[in-house]
């Protein structure tokens, strides 16, 4: 995985306005060796504690917009904090981790980092913050209007409405049925098979005239 270090001043280009000079503050203190990869597509984010005399490590994708590139970091720094105070006597999602990322979130915020619609967003992660993005999927609908690069025709599948038919890149075509907790049940119109789908799948919505 081809993966980049960025000088602190590099790192600006990444980051909302008004949040680089407390970040920084963060990775200088904790001594943080920071890297941006490429787009991968199991994590946006990685945490690996200091050992043998390495500093702390923390990777964050380089494709995300600048504000879910900052809600990673902080969802990573909070690991780095976790492991600070507790070590690995505590469970790496459990309320130690919930409580400082949540911290975290609450003082960013109040630096007015965030635009109006994702500091709204977030107040749910600041409840009970989600161990994975998959968990924040109201909030990474908010945030993927601030995506610069976007597939044009496409759409998520929570934006459809109910029997809206819309393609996958593969050709194959589906109506939206019904929400199911948090997938939406939709039915693959040639074969009838019912499959489950997450509200942030980007689709091509179809003309059912």
């Amino acid at each position: 995985m081809p993966i980049t270090e960025h000088p602190m001043q590099a790192l600006s280009h990444f980051l909302p306005d008004g949040s680089f000079n407390h970040v920084v503050q963060y990775l200088h203190h904790y001594k943080v060796h920071l890297t941006v990869t490429r787009k991968r597509k199991s994590v946006l984010g990685d945490f690996r504690n200091a050992h043998w005399g390495n500093n702390h490590k923390i990777s964050v994708n380089g494709n995300l917009n600048k504000y879910e590139f900052l809600i990673t970091l902080l969802h990573e720094l909070a690991h780095l904090l976790t492991f600070e105070q507790f070590g690995n006597k505590v469970d790496a999602h459990g309320k130690e981790w919930k409580g400082l990322y949540s911290r975290l979130l609450i003082d960013f915020v109040h630096k007015k980092v965030f635009p109006t619609d994702i500091e709204k967003a977030l107040q749910k992660s600041i409840i009970n913050p989600a161990a994975t993005a998959n968990g924040e999927t109201e909030l990474l609908l908010v945030l993927r209007k601030y995506n610069l690069a976007k597939k044009e025709g496409y759409t998520t599948v929570a934006e459809l409405p109910l029997l809206a038919l819309f393609a996958m890149e593969d050709g194959r075509v589906f109506k939206k049925i019904a929400k199911r907790r948090k997938r939406f049940e939709c039915v693959e119109i040639a074969t009838g098979h019912t499959y489950a789908f997450s509200p942030l799948s980007e689709v091509k919505m179809v003309d059912s005239k």
